[in-house]
């Protein structure tokens, strides 16, 4: 018995080609129906009397997100997503038992997909594909810190720092110009407050910028020199006035080295 295949495909190139690869290729498949909107997807599949084992669907539709559908009425087809997006959503699908494939889409890939819905004697689990669907909050890092210079307190904005360093019992920040304010959080509290794919932890004493890392030397013994781009030139008093240990600890090395290169 063939297996019924819908499709959703705005791109009316894209969905007369995907039909005619199939056709050609998959005998044991029959084309029942195709769509280019959510609105008219929803309205196919609405009708008691259509009926899919396998939804080629598009991502992006003339009327928007093809996610929309699976909000509008229920799904229990086996869905192969089309799509020239490999993001999280996409690979959500992927992960509850629902195949992906990313344009121009090959026979041998389109060969995995049927092969696999073929396989499956359960469709995908909508509310696990609905909860992976929803929008993740997002991190909220710190954006700037209150530092003191004297008797007085300033903000200080995070992209306006190059790195914190920690001396004796005081921890320090030092900014873009030179100027070292002392501030009055640990550096535990401020490597979990900052974006990590911002600032990086080298050693127990330090945490620096990328903006701001001007260059690396290798050091005896697997450790990493790091040379501070700007933050005063020079001539900075912390450069003078500190003792500041910019070094990376060999045992955060290779962690480093990642994190620069990204």
């Amino acid at each position: 018995m063939k297996q019924k295949v819908f499709i959703i495909e705005d791109e009316v190139m894209a969905r007369n080609m995907l039909a005619r690869t199939l056709k050609e290729n998959f005998p044991d498949l029959e084309i029942v129906g195709a769509e280019g909107s959510i609105t008219g997807a929803v309205k196919w599949l609405s009708d008691p009397v259509n009926h899919a084992d396998i939804i080629f669907m598009d991502v992006e539709l003339s009327d928007g997100n093809c996610f929309e559908i699976f909000r509008q009425v229920e799904i229990t087809s086996h869905v192969i997503m089309t799509t020239a997006y490999d993001n999280y959503a996409v690979k959500a699908f992927e992960v509850h038992s629902v195949d992906y494939l990313l344009k121009p889409i090959t026979v041998s890939e389109l060969k995995r997909a049927v092969d696999r819905c073929v396989s499956q004697e359960k469709s995908f689990d909508m509310e696990a594909i609905m909860s992976a669907l929803s929008p993740k909050e997002q991190p909220q890092y710190k954006e700037r810190y209150l530092v003191q210079l004297g008797d007085m307190i300033v903000p200080v904005k995070a992209s306006d720092i190059a790195f914190f360093f920690s001396e004796f019992k005081d921890n320090h920040v030092v900014t873009k110009d030179g100027t070292v304010y002392i501030i009055d959080s640990t550096l535990d509290a401020i490597t979990s407050e900052l974006d990590p794919k911002v600032f990086f932890r080298i050693n127990r004493g330090c945490v620096v910028a990328k903006e701001f890392v001007g260059s690396v030397t290798k050091l005896f013994g697997g450790k990493l020199q790091v040379s501070v781009e700007g933050a005063g030139g020079p001539d900075a008093r912390w450069r003078k006035g500190y003792d500041t240990d910019l070094t990376v600890s060999r045992s955060r090395v290779e962690e480093f080295l990642k994190w620069l290169e990204s």
